[in-house]
Order: C-alpha cells, then structure tokens, then sequence
C-alpha cells in the first residue's frame, strides 16, 4: 500500500465512535481509485470521478455523514484541503455533511453545480479553530466541491479550442507519472525570436488561477495575427495527476512541482525544461507567468534589487498603476522573493533567463467575471509592453 494511502487510512481513527463505510484494501493491493461510497438507506455520498479524493467516509446517521479531508502525503503539506464528492438524497429533508480536516484548517468555501452544470457558493458552518465545517445540502441530486471543477478533459477543450482559432497544433511536451499528457500550445511563428511562457495548473486546487488563464489565453489568441516576432508557449495543465486524484499540492510523485524547478526531480518539469533546452539559438525567453491561486488577488514579482532596468521599464508599462483599474478586480504587487532558496518557476526562469518570471495569484473568492475580464485586458496590455525589455 502506498504512503498516501496509508496516511489516509491511518487519519480513520479521527472519526472513532463512527461506522466508517469504506475499509482499506488488502496489504499489497492497490485499489482502484476513487470507487468509496457512503450509503444509508435514503442518502449517499460518491467519489467515483475525476477531482475527488478517495476520501475516508463515515455514517453517523441515516442522513447524516462526515468526511476526513486528508492530503496526499503526509504532512508537511501547503494547508489547501480539497475535497469533492457527489450524493443523492430521496425524499424532502436535507442531509448533513461534517468536513473534517486532517493538518489544516477550513480553506475553500463550498460550491455546489446544478444539473447544468452551473456552481453557486453554499452555506457553510465552520468550526471557530477552522478544523471541521458543516454542510447541510438539499435533497436530490448534486456534486460538491472546494472551488469549481476544471478537470483534464476540460482544458484539453480550451487547448483544442485554441488550435482550431489559430491552426497551431497541439502537442504532448512529454508525461505525467500516470502517463498522462502534459499538452502544449505554442501561439505566433515558431521561428518568433521572442518567447513567452504560461505556466498552469502545477498545484491542482487553484482553480482561480485556472479561470484566469484560460481568459488571458483567450486574448492572446484573439489577437494571434499581432504577435509579430512573439511566440507564446501555453501550458495550462501541468500537474494532470494531482488535477485528476485530487490533491491539494502535489502530483503523483508526492512532490509540490513549484519547489522542482532546479532539481527537475519529476517528469512534468522536466518536460517543460527538455522542450526550452530544444529551442533554437536564434528565439529566447523573455518573460514566463506561472497562474496560481492564493487568499488575494496579487502578483508576485522581481524585487528592485533583483529587477533590471529593463525588467523594471516592463513592470511599469505592464501591471503598475494598473492595481485598481479593474472593476471587482483589485490586486497588488509583491516586489520580493516569496520563497527565497526555493525551487519554484519564478526564481528559476528569473535566475536561468534573467528574465522577469511573475507569479500571477487569484483569489480563492474573486468574482470570476471580473478575473475574466481583467485578465483579458492584461494579456493585451503585456503584449504592448513586451518591448520595454528591449529597449
């Protein structure tokens, strides 16, 4: 039995004096995943898709369930517990769902998608330490999730939506663990002298960030004809098995791939770092922006002492003074080293290219609309500024 597994079987005995409804699997058998249900006579509660955790599920009453939201390895882990499940409930009263959270507290308020498909925010009590949260859903059918589902298949849609606007081809940089592709687009002429990288998706629950590039993108490729002498290499999902298991941080290697850059311990950086490696002399990096998801809507980028001028003549015509010029789209600027000594694709695409590398954060609660829009207002005005670092 794996580690991740272990750990997640070993957190059962938080939920003592309760029926657990799932028991590990035999020593030496790997179980399938995401096949655990909870299952009272009237009501029940499924993990069998893509994005939900093979949570440990307990019966506490006939309508009534708890839930141990556990990481994929043990802890230390970035505290960004995911959860998602699905029920169905007979009959007209509500049923209750108990989220306990094992080395973490409350992050992600709860969404829940109606038959369309559409996600509205729930009610949600969530104890005063932040251990535990109730959910009371309503009776029928729902899924249930920490922020929205953006699975494998539906950024393979944008990306493939992408090709057939611009006639660029999509292609596999290499894959995951579980073999899963890693998909790239490259936008713009593929002798463009110019490079720009978009990073996705390296830590699956930041689905904000998700949203925001997949409208950014849209810009650019709205606009491809403009590109002139820039190419802009995509890739919006490159952690596909934490994506598909549902992990809060990591990929299937148990390794937070934006602490890898550097090291290059695991195949979906490597891929990234193999096809830069292949570029020819003649095109060169210019600028990467990693889409992330933190409590606030923030870019992290060079601090003055680390910014060139040039970098810094782009930082001015890119993002400052643009702070508050977004309806429902406030952010700020973090001009410091986050994570200083760390592996992450800022630090090394800034110390590698000495280019400006940022880290573009969208709040857990930010209006999507508003991140959409701004986004796409962004990916133009980055554009204009790109010639800052030439000058």
């Amino acid at each position: 039995m794996g580690i991740a597994r272990r750990y997640v079987w070993a957190g059962l005995a938080l939920l003592a004096g309760a029926c657990a409804s799932v028991q590990p699997p035999p020593a030496g058998i790997a179980a399938p995943l995401n096949t655990q249900a909870c299952r009272t006579a009237s009501a029940s509660l499924h993990f069998d898709f893509a994005g939900a955790p093979p949570h440990a599920c307990a019966i506490t009453g006939e309508r009534d369930f708890t839930v141990l939201v556990t990481p994929e390895h043990a802890p230390p882990i970035n505290p960004s517990p995911w959860y998602a499940f699905r029920y169905e409930a007979s009959g007209d009263a509500p049923i209750s769902v108990t989220l306990r959270y094992l080395e973490a507290r409350h992050r992600y308020a709860p969404r829940l998608a109606d038959a369309a498909g559409a996600w509205r925010e729930l009610p949600v009590e969530v104890a005063a330490d932040g251990s535990r949260a109730v959910l009371r859903l309503p009776a029928g059918k729902g899924l249930v999730a920490a922020q929205e589902i953006i699975t494998l298949a539906d950024a393979s849609q944008a990306i493939s939506r992408w090709s057939k606007a611009t006639g660029a081809p999509v292609f596999t940089l290499g894959r995951s663990h579980d073999g899963r592709p890693i998909e790239a687009i490259r936008l713009g002429r593929a002798d463009a002298a110019r490079l720009v990288i978009l990073l996705g998706r390296q830590h699956p629950p930041e689905v904000t960030g998700a949203i925001a590039m997949e409208a950014f993108v849209d810009a650019l490729v709205e606009g491809a004809g403009a590109l002139g002498d820039v190419q802009v290499l995509v890739v919006p999902m490159l952690n596909p098995d934490g994506a598909a298991r549902g992990h809060w941080r990591a990929n299937r290697g148990a390794v937070d791939l934006n602490r890898d850059w550097g090291a290059f311990t695991q195949p979906e950086t490597r891929a990234v770092k193999a096809w830069l490696d292949a570029l020819p002399p003649k095109v060169r990096p210019v600028l990467m922006v990693d889409f992330h998801s933190t409590g606030r809507n923030l870019f992290y980028v060079q601090g003055d002492e680390e910014a060139s001028p040039a970098q810094k003549r782009f930082l001015a015509r890119w993002l400052e003074g643009r702070e508050n010029a977004f309806p429902g789209y406030p952010f700020t600027l973090e001009k410091r080293n986050a994570n200083p000594g760390s592996g992450t694709a800022k630090n090394w695409f800034h110390r590698t290219y000495a280019i400006p590398a940022y880290t573009y954060e969208v709040g857990d609660t930010a209006n999507r609309d508003a991140a959409r829009t701004a986004a796409r207002a962004l990916a133009v005005e980055m554009l204009a500024a790109l010639p800052a670092l030439d000058e």
